[in-house]
């Protein structure tokens, strides 16, 4: 074993020690490898790098389509979408036309209103004395019964009665009008005998009421919000309106109720003249004296304070006494009420135009004033004739105004207080005798009128009164308004005071008028045979003159 091992390594050590005698050729070998690894490496580096340049290229060519492809995605998307929203538009717009013309053609026989301006009536018969028992506004619809004459028989609103056919359009023009007409409407739902509070602000509050909307009327909806309807007048509640799309329609006259369903807790005088309204509950004799409330006039009551009823009528709120022999209260107030209430132009502008005639083509022969109501003699489509003082004549002027513009509103009411504080009788002795003269011809207030009458209490006509008056203090006047406006000397509206008389003219032009300013901007005179004796702001119609015949 020992002798192989050795035999094994001899040659091996005899090829070194050859090697050893020459050079060695593997350096050369190894290096000549080297070469060649060398150039492979750099092949393999180049072919390396060209690929992933390639691989690069192609990889963002790749990226580059997606993000066109991304981006055309996008695109088409968007338009999509836009098209849903336009198809979506196009049927909702679709759908209301629908809607609407699902309301026009729920008419059979639809009749449009066309007015220069105001209301047209809605009669009980087809005539032109007909009792009024509905109105109609420009562009309200009705449904067409029949005709009689120049009558249709209509229904609309509620209302089943007569209008006139001049101011009706009718077939396929009136429901092409009518179209356009149909709007998002409340309609009130309270009951026929009942009212809905219209307030000025969406809560219920005692102050904030500013009118009422009775069963049956139609309203443009302008917002809803929290329970609550916005209207053109103020909001109403949603509890008690139906809101849908609808034309508008005839509103009820419900005649002398509504005068009624506008006071909660009614009150009315029972004196034949003027009831004193206090500021406290207590008889101050003229100290607390803020108002008067006519006979059968209307309060509401607010509270009772002992013998005291402290009550809100028209814009005065103070107390009255509550002795049944002076008010009535509850059913009695009702009953006296519904026979007293009567129909009266209630003016809401400043100034109002009173002409001769029913037309703009009429002139102008006074104004009248918004602090007045003034009894209506009679209806006409667009126009109102309320009655003005007789003052010496023996009956009064004719006198029209216009319901157009909404200038106007006609319906049954009751008197309401006035303002008034009695003159206190000062220490200079000129302001003592005009305040002595005034509230002596304030004692006759509620007296009648009678044409040609000088007797403070069993009747005077307007000169005849002041005359009456003036002449218990020593003070001569002629018997008749036109001579007694030159008696004295003149004054102006800034000048004059409590005793001074005031002067109005009738429609052509001359005086036939007289009143007593009594002071707080206020008159007492002789009106007509209506009203009697009674107290009215001093520019209920217009003034013409003012004469001090007392200095």
């Amino acid at each position: 074993m020992a002798e192989a091992e050795a035999n094994d390594w001899k040659p091996e050590r005899r090829r070194v020690s050859r090697r050893r005698k020459g050079r060695d050729p593997r350096p050369y070998l190894l290096a000549a490898v080297g070469l060649v690894l060398l150039v492979v490496l750099l092949i393999v580096i180049i072919r390396a790098a060209g690929g992933d340049s390639s691989e690069t290229a192609e990889s963002g060519a790749v990226t580059e389509a997606e993000s066109t492809e991304t981006t055309a995605d996008a695109e088409a998307i968007r338009q999509s979408e836009e098209a849903m929203l336009q198809q979506q538009e196009e049927e909702s717009l679709a759908a209301e036309e629908k809607a609407k013309q699902d309301v026009v053609d729920s008419y059979t026989n639809l009749g449009l209103i066309q007015l220069e301006g105001g209301y047209l009536n809605v009669r009980r018969t087809p005539a032109a004395d007909g009792d009024i028992i509905g109105k109609m506004q420009q562009s309200s619809v009705c449904e067409i019964l029949g005709q009689e004459g120049d009558w249709y028989h209509i229904s609309s609103g509620g209302v089943d009665g007569y209008i006139s056919s001049q101011f009706v359009i009718t077939g396929e023009e009136a429901r092409s009008q009518a179209l356009d007409q149909v709007r998002l409407r409340a309609i009130v739902t309270v009951s026929d005998n009942d009212s809905l509070n219209i307030r000025s602000t969406p809560e219920i509050n005692s102050s904030n009421i500013v009118g009422q909307a009775l069963a049956g009327e139609r309203y443009v909806v302008e917002d809803q919000t929290d329970g609550w309807i916005r209207i053109a007048s103020g909001y109403i509640s949603a509890d008690y309106a139906e809101v849908r799309l609808a034309l508008n329609e005839a509103r009820k006259m419900d005649l002398k109720a509504m005068a009624i369903s506008k006071y909660h807790n009614l009150l009315i005088s029972k004196v034949s003249n003027y009831l004193n309204v206090r500021k406290t509950p207590s008889d101050e004799g003229n100290d607390n004296i803020i108002g008067k409330l006519p006979g059968k006039a209307a309060a509401d009551i607010l509270e009772t304070d002992g013998d005291w009823y402290k009550i809100q009528s028209g814009s005065i709120t103070g107390y009255v006494s509550a002795n049944p022999e002076y008010v009535a209260t509850g059913q009695e107030a009702i009953d006296l009420a519904m026979n007293t209430a009567t129909l009266m132009a209630i003016v809401n502008t400043d100034r109002l135009n009173v002409r001769k005639e029913p037309t703009t083509d009429s002139g102008v022969w006074t104004q009248i004033s918004k602090e007045e109501r003034y009894p209506v003699v009679n209806q006409l489509d667009g126009w109102v004739q309320i009655e003005l003082d007789a003052g010496d004549d023996e009956e009064s002027d004719a006198a029209y105004i216009s319901t157009r513009d909404n200038n106007v509103d006609v319906r049954y009411a009751l008197d309401e207080a006035i303002k008034f504080s009695p003159l206190e009788e000062l220490a200079n002795q000129q302001a003592t005798r005009r305040a002595k003269i005034v509230n002596y011809a304030l004692k006759y207030v509620g007296n009648p009128y009678v044409w040609g009458g000088t007797s403070l209490t069993r009747g005077a006509d307007c000169s005849g009164f002041v005359q009456s008056v003036m002449k218990n203090f020593g003070i001569s006047l002629p018997r008749v308004s036109r001579d007694q406006a030159n008696a004295g000397r003149a004054v102006t509206s800034s000048q004059m005071r409590p005793g001074d008389l005031i002067f109005y003219r009738n429609s052509s032009g001359v005086v036939n008028h007289v009143a007593m300013y009594i002071g707080n901007g206020q008159i007492v005179h002789a009106a007509n045979k209506k009203s009697g004796i009674r107290i009215s702001t001093w520019n209920y119609r217009t003034p013409y003159r003012i004469r001090n015949v007392i200095d």
